[in-house]
């Protein structure tokens, strides 16, 4: 049974944009999913430990015939392929891969929890969805995430770079 995930997309360190642009080509590379759509490019600043570069930030749209478990430790291989580094909870990074949504799951377990629990409180999260979904609901809450968007005044906190180019975009 296939599902549609949506998956954020950040960087911070080295060289930001094609971080995600590789990111992107290698998640579509991949066996059981498939690119669906592509936000453009964010440039946002730090949350949480904020004494650092400013980030990149995007988001995908794929259809998966995979368990949220099994897209979630793909991301993970693919951050490793780009030198990931858990040196502290927000601090800085080569890419970050979140998984926010997977189909109309809600877990809540030691390995995943979606929808992802900071997803309405983050607006680099937040205006690259919309972009890609504008009309897209959060499952537990059902309000769109359009008004979660407007309630954090988003559109002053991020700037839009352009578009995200990916190899395996040329080919569309």
């Amino acid at each position: 049974m296939a599902d549609t995930a949506y998956v954020s997309l950040g960087s911070n360190l080295g060289d930001r944009q094609s971080f995600l642009e590789s990111a992107v080509s290698e998640l579509a590379s991949r066996s059981g999913i498939d690119l669906l759509s592509v936000s453009s490019l964010f440039e946002t600043e730090p949350v949480g430990v904020t004494e650092q570069p400013l980030f990149l930030n995007a988001c995908v749209c794929v259809r998966v015939d995979r368990t949220a478990l099994q897209l979630l430790q793909c991301l993970t291989e693919i951050e490793e392929m780009f030198l990931r580094e858990r040196s502290g909870r927000w601090g800085p990074r080569t890419l970050d891969l979140d998984l926010l949504l997977c189909g109309d799951q809600i877990v809540d377990s030691a390995d995943v929890i979606l929808p992802h629990p900071r997803m309405t409180k983050r607006c680099f999260v937040l205006v690259p969805l919309g972009e890609i979904e504008p009309s897209l609901c959060h499952p537990v809450s059902g309000r769109p995430f359009a008004e979660y968007c407007r309630e954090l005044a988003c559109a002053t906190q991020v700037r839009r770079l352009g578009a995200l180019v990916a190899p395996c975009l040329a080919d569309r």
